[in-house]
């Protein structure tokens, strides 16, 4: 089950390693609920998902998809909210899309049927 949630990203910490080959990356946003107190909210990435904060700075409008994940330890119970992709928030998407698309994808002005 997937969830996802709008806010200012409020403190990006370092990637950490724990054992051997293991890395976890987390950070703060500040949700966007308008509600009376200000809400922050704690997420994680691990392994190569501790990437997809290095092109967001603090202070930017970012919507973050995560899952929720538990676990029981020593009878003791924790929940980690498991974030999976982040976008930025406000980018303008026809930017977005030419940027991605394809080279070969692109017509040219002549009448040449695409490959499609």
């Amino acid at each position: 089950m997937s969830f996802e949630i709008t806010g200012t990203l409020v403190k990006k910490y370092e990637t950490e390693t724990k054992g051997e080959s293991f890395k976890v990356r987390d950070f703060v946003i500040k949700a966007d609920d308008n509600g009376k107190y200000d809400n922050f909210v704690k997420f994680q990435t691990s392994q190569d998902r501790t990437a997809i904060l290095d092109d967001y700075t603090e202070g930017q409008q970012v919507k973050v998809h995560f899952d929720l994940r538990g676990r029981q330890w020593q009878d003791k119970y924790f929940t980690n909210l498991n974030a999976w992709r982040v976008e930025a928030v406000g980018a303008d998407p026809a930017k977005k899309a030419t940027k991605q698309a394809p080279e070969e994808l692109v017509a040219e002005d002549d009448d040449t049927p695409l490959p499609f």
